[in-house]
């Protein structure tokens, strides 16, 4: 299957390395629609105690935060003593950005050795951020057994020493943190990081250096990988040494190609620029170590807990723009657009993130069905900076789910132009997203040169290897090389029920039913559900004999809404099966299985 993945430009380090417009884990089809609409719900209705918890419960576990705190303000009514209750509460507080309702929740809990873990280390923070510095320290300690809590509040209180000027203990305090290899990484940004805060310029350079040269621990925590980096650079810069700034930015690059903070940071650096580093007090380092751990435990499956660190993250520094972004990758991957955008409009007017979460917050207009204010919004980036290739990227996104592919190719065509002759290996999308285009108004002599053309700056692309090998297969044409293509895309995507899923239809095309039913039953196991699939795996059943299977297949491609599927030709099949192979043959050639795109790359997500 040609599917056409989610269009994100930011979501940290680990989901995208920033504005390649890629594929990104975890994250809906870029095919999108306005999102639904929860039935309505008067929380003034309930009237008991237990209609209360119920219905908070329901709406923390949705991450419907506001409507959480006031049904668990109202079961308090009923109940006050209740302390399961009011932990509930201090979290959906924490959860939704209200720190200082949080943090005096967590006061009145501080004795409840159930929450311990939350309280002391919000009302550390909420001392640190009134720069108490003494009484956070006192908060802070831990005997406990785990790991990751130990590194987590040895960091805070060294923080929390060097807010009170005892910077010189600050740094032995790290550099005493005993614990498992991965701990390297955070040590040595955050010595760096506090180094440059209490002006020691040569400790910080030499510890932002060991981190930078620590791959194994960026691959655990990328995001603070990348702080290192800016933060090394922005250190060379000041001190006037613009080559070794731009030699850090280089192996940054190298980690995360085409990561947007760091191209912004570049081009700043080119123009003589000095740029301000992005923690200058110890409030903002403590913020840093909770975007740090964030960005570390930010998969699925974690959302709540990283969700808590980021919120209060950005209480303690609100102009931080990536703790902004990661919060509205998350609230996209939660299905919550109307927040995402919320976050990405905080993201500070003079941050180098800005533009980028500008032509993040089209995209998610569009996520919400405001396609028309989407385009507008993009098309008035574009104008303002015709050179940018990000915007070309993600104004054709938007044209794609509109499916207007003559204004998408023509967008693309632009995009080229703005390329020039040498195009580099960053630069595969842009021909791909333009060889969708022209393969969507079925001008495929135009289209195939721009697949090629994709390929040849990036050999390896999974995407355009199943792009192009699927539609060759579907027209007959270069079918050894077809076949060759697709499976390697499988190869590098083992784990992708659309591509997998490719490669079964590819050798049901050919005739080879065995092989195709291997391939689409593992295809449906990875994404289960699919009506695509489920419409594949029908016809396939049917030509081995296991018409019974094939039936429910079909009727399973029924299921939804979805118009990935021609749902008159199911019926069509449920009624009277598919016809003797013989009179199939040219039919099956023919068969039109409509393409979805995958996205193309730019500065996840993130992941």
């Amino acid at each position: 299957m040609r599917r056409k993945p989610a269009f994100r430009f930011l979501c940290g380090v680990a989901f995208v390395a920033s504005l390649t417009l890629g594929a990104v884990p975890g994250t809906a089809s870029a095919e999108t629609k306005p999102a639904e609409k929860a039935e309505t719900f008067d929380p003034a209705s309930v009237n008991s105690f237990s209609g209360a918890f119920l219905a908070a419960r329901t709406a923390d576990v949705d991450q419907d935060y506001d409507t959480a705190i006031t049904l668990y303000t109202k079961a308090l009514d009923f109940d006050p003593a209740n302390s399961e209750i009011r932990q509930r509460l201090m979290i959906a507080q924490l959860l939704n950005g209200n720190f200082d309702a949080g943090a005096k929740i967590a006061e009145s809990l501080k004795n409840d050795s159930s929450v311990e873990r939350v309280t002391s280390i919000v009302r550390a923070l909420d001392a640190m951020r009134k720069k108490e510095f003494t009484s956070a320290e006192k908060l802070l300690k831990y005997t406990g057994p785990n790991d990751l809590d130990k590194m987590v509040n040895t960091l805070l209180i060294a923080w929390a020493n060097a807010g009170a000027g005892k910077s010189k203990e600050a740094l032995a305090m790290i550099d005493g943190m005993k614990g498992p290899g991965w701990y390297a990484i955070f040590k040595n940004y955050h010595a760096g990081a506090m180094a440059l805060v209490a002006g020691n310029v040569e400790v910080a350079r030499s510890r932002l250096n060991a981190a930078i040269t620590d791959r194994e621990g960026g691959a655990t925590a990328s995001d603070t990988y990348m702080r290192a980096v800016m933060a090394l650079a922005r250190l060379e810069a000041k001190a006037g040494n613009k080559q070794k700034a731009l030699d850090a930015i280089s192996v940054g690059d190298d980690f995360a190609n085409n990561y947007a903070p760091l191209k912004a940071l570049r081009e700043s650096i080119e123009k003589g620029e000095k740029p301000e580093q992005q923690v200058t007090t110890a409030t903002e380092g403590a913020s840093a170590v909770l975007f740090s751990i964030a960005g570390a435990l930010n998969r699925e499956g974690a959302e709540e807990i990283v969700t808590l660190y980021l919120q209060i993250a950005h209480e303690l520094d609100s102009k931080s723009a990536d703790t902004l972004i990661l919060l509205g990758g998350l609230a996209e991957n939660l299905k919550q657009p109307e927040r995402a955008i919320e976050f990405y409009s905080k993201v500070p007017a003079t941050s180098p993130m800005h533009r980028i979460s500008e032509l993040q917050l089209g995209l998610t207009l569009a996520q919400t069905g405001k396609v028309d204010e989407a385009r507008e919004h993009l098309k008035s980036l574009l104008a303002s900076d015709p050179k940018d290739i990000r915007s070309y990227l993600a104004y054709g996104s938007v044209l794609s789910d509109a499916k207007d592919y003559k204004a998408m190719a023509e967008n693309y065509d632009k995009a080229v132009e703005i390329l020039g002759p040498v195009a580099k290996r960053g630069d595969w999308a842009v021909y791909f997203q333009r060889g969708i285009a022209y393969e969507r108004l079925k001008e495929w002599d135009q289209a195939e040169p721009n697949f090629k053309k994709a390929l040849e700056l990036n050999p390896e692309q999974p995407q355009v290897l199943n792009y192009l090998g699927y539609s060759w297969v579907d027209k007959n044409l270069n079918l050894d090389d077809a076949m060759d293509m697709i499976r390697r895309a499988v190869e590098l995507r083992p784990n992708d029920g659309y591509i997998v899923d490719s490669l079964g239809w590819a050798h049901y095309r050919l005739g080879q039913f065995d092989e195709a039913v291997v391939e689409l039953e593992r295809a449906i196991e990875l994404r289960a559900g699919d009506p695509t699939i489920n419409d594949h795996l029908g016809d396939v059943y049917w030509r081995v004999g296991r018409k019974v299977e094939a039936v429910y297949q079909w009727n399973r491609a029924l299921i939804g809404d979805s118009d990935d599927v021609d749902k008159a030709k199911v019926k069509e099949k449920i009624a009277n099966g598919l016809p003797p192979l013989e009179k199939d043959a040219e039919n099956t050639a023919k068969k039109d299985v409509k393409p979805e795109e995958p996205v193309a790359p730019v500065p996840d997500k993130k992941s």
